[in-house]
């Protein structure tokens, strides 16, 4: 069914609906596994940072402490994650991705380029490259985020 034209005039009702379609298939992709998206999200952060403490984890996703540590819980019972005292301060527990976990985020990134190609088909390489620095673009503005994550297309 046709939407008003009204509507499609606003960036950010296409920015919405076309996010929450993407968002949809790659939760229910990520369902497959028994996951959710916070749980690629703590997966691919310990990848690209490295081991956290579970409240540094948190605020870098901005994520809340207690569901941080849900989320934490449920990577640590198939091993996709380790948590060690931290030898500088033993009051905090770091929080590392192990070789199960880097095999499950392989696994979820596939995923997530296939729904990419989907969402995505009706444009060729360079809208692509287009459409993702404008989006990145977006994003950290939104975000508060530097424009370092911008310069690295």
């Amino acid at each position: 069914m046709e939407k008003p034209p009204t509507l499609l005039a606003i960036d950010a009702y296409l920015l919405s609906r076309s996010g929450k379609a993407g968002r949809d298939r790659v939760a229910a992709r990520l369902a497959a596994y028994g996951l959710r998206l916070w749980h690629f999200a703590v997966l691919a952060a310990l990848a690209d940072f490295g081991p956290h403490s579970q409240r540094d984890l948190g605020a870098r996703l901005n994520v809340d402490v207690s569901d941080m540590a849900k989320v934490i819980d449920q990577l640590a019972v198939d091993a996709r994650i380790d948590r060690v005292r931290d030898e500088a301060d033993r009051r905090r527990v770091l929080v590392s991705l192990t070789d199960r976990g880097r095999e499950l985020l392989a696994e979820l990134q596939r995923e997530a380029a296939d729904v990419d190609r989907e969402l995505l088909a009706g444009l060729d390489a360079g809208e692509r490259k287009q459409l993702r620095a404008l989006l990145l673009k977006v994003f950290a503005q939104v975000d508060g985020a530097s424009g370092a994550v911008v310069d690295q297309l």
